[in-house]
């Protein structure tokens, strides 16, 4: 090795980067951004002993403060939660237990999503609102003020909302604004048959003889999952919005009608589809054990093959490793469920999309369903699958090839490794199941060689310290 390249490497190896992070808030602030007297007060009540504080990444910066309060005011032990496996909105509940905690205080931003196993706080992030502007631009985009209008916003504006209401019902008589629905935990009700006007968190009550699709939706918050999650939903409802960070309303001017077409064409991905990757993006959303076992019988019962996947944050890399899977389905929480899979090898669809692929019964429709747990019997959009005995094959408007249904339906759930035996369906020819190991077999490289058996077993040694270009035990040269 020369030197120029090493000393290149090692520069390269020492190189300091910075990185620009969010100051600390002020002490006498901490009372304020994290409601500290009402986060107490919760942990005494419940005479917790261990509690578990997740925040965000955006967030961390002023954990150990927030900690530090906690523990002078209570006789807890406090444990800080970061680098969530999944979304940051939803609750960990898997890294709290694993600490033995006995409730989850959660800071920022939330989906709102029903978590089952432990008690729960919910401290929003106090985000500005100018209400001069924020009204300014509400009456501007709705100038006939007897408008039927529902008022929606993000979690972390909801401070605001109450004064932002007072100075808009006087002249909006048809102005409704939603509530939050906080479910703390084990001791709410998970109820999964929901009013209609009951969806993500929010409610709302309209009037008598009014259905949703007479309203239109104002929105408070930035653009982003929150906003677009309503959007899908709700497609059937005009949508205008106030960004605060911009200062800015605006009609949403995004075609709701083409991005349901992008989705339909996922669920014709899907129709084709042989084997499918179930991804679990979530531990702790409520019933999410009871929609992996009703995907994996829905499957099954439309001929298709599924392997279940758990891992933490999502990307293409990861993904990229199964060439097997011909589509995967993500569970996770309304907010995440839309993922934009352009980047992927290959797409990936939510619960509902793969229930409109194989369930005859439930056809494609204006309805759009982020919320798996609406899937669910009890749930308002369940629809139980359609008997598939009449296998009618019909046309794939992907590749225009025939397609079979259920080829697969009456094959056991797993055979034994190294079966022989092919399957025929009813008109006595072979069906062309491929299962993953099969596709692993056919790979010209399957891995790193694991050689059971053949591997001497020895004592472990030692080994070397420090960097690879510069052990400690290697002379400079």
């Amino acid at each position: 090795m020369s030197d120029a390249f090493s000393s290149a490497s090692e520069t390269a190896i020492l190189r300091v980067v910075n990185v620009t992070s969010k100051t600390n808030s002020p002490v006498e602030k901490l009372q304020e951004l994290y409601q500290i007297k009402e986060s107490c007060d919760f942990i005494n009540e419940g005479k917790f002993e261990k509690v578990a504080l997740q925040f965000p990444d955006e967030l961390l910066v002023d954990s150990v403060a927030v900690a530090q309060q906690i523990e002078d005011n209570t006789h807890a032990k406090t444990y800080i939660l970061a680098d969530t496996s999944y979304g940051s909105c939803c609750v960990d509940e898997v890294a709290a237990e694993h600490v033995g905690a006995d409730c989850i205080v959660h800071y920022g931003s939330a989906c709102l999503s029903p978590s089952n196993r432990l008690p729960l706080m919910y401290v929003f992030e106090r985000r500005p609102l100018d209400l001069e502007k924020c009204t300014s631009a509400f009456r501007e985009l709705y100038p006939d003020t007897q408008s039927q209008i529902i008022l929606l916003y993000d979690v972390n504006y909801v401070h605001a909302i109450d004064d932002l209401g007072t100075l808009l019902s006087p002249d909006y008589p048809n102005l409704v604004i939603s509530e939050l629905l906080v479910e703390a935990g084990p001791g709410c009700t998970h109820n999964r048959t929901r009013r209609p006007s009951d969806s993500f968190g929010r409610r709302f009550f309209l009037k008598t003889g009014l259905s949703l699709t007479d309203y239109s939706m104002f929105y408070v918050g930035e653009e982003g999952a929150t906003l677009r999650n309503f959007m899908m939903t709700w497609n059937r409802c005009s949508f205008s919005s106030f960004n605060p960070k911009t200062m800015s309303g605006r009609t949403e001017s995004v075609s709701i009608n083409r991005a349901l077409m992008k989705r339909y064409y996922a669920i014709e991905r899907a129709k084709d589809a042989r084997v499918v990757g179930i991804l679990v993006g979530t531990l702790g959303v409520a019933d999410y054990l009871h929609i992996i076992q009703q995907l994996k019988e829905t499957l099954h019962r439309a001929g298709k093959k599924s392997y279940m996947f758990a891992m933490g944050k999502i990307n293409v890399a990861k993904l990229a490793n199964f060439l097997e899977i011909d589509i995967y389905v993500l569970i996770a929480c309304p907010e995440n469920s839309l993922l934009d899979s352009s980047e992927f090898y290959k797409p990936v669809v939510t619960p509902f999309e793969m229930d409109v692929a194989c369930n005859k019964a439930r056809d494609w429709s204006e309805e759009y369903v982020t919320d798996f747990r609406r899937l669910l019997p009890g749930g308002q959009s369940h629809v139980p699958l359609a008997d598939q005995e009449d296998d009618e094959p019909d046309v794939s408007l992907i590749t225009g090839a025939m397609r079979s249904r259920n080829l697969l339906a009456s094959e056991p759930a797993e055979p034994p490794c190294g079966s022989s035996v092919v399957l025929r369906n009813q008109t006595t020819t072979v069906a062309s199941a491929r299962s993953a190991a099969s596709f692993l077999a056919e790979r010209s490289w399957r891995g790193l060689e694991q050689k059971f058996g053949e591997t001497a077993v020895v004592k472990a040694a030692e080994g070397r310290r420090g960097i690879a270009i510069a052990y400690e035990e290697e002379g400079t040269s």
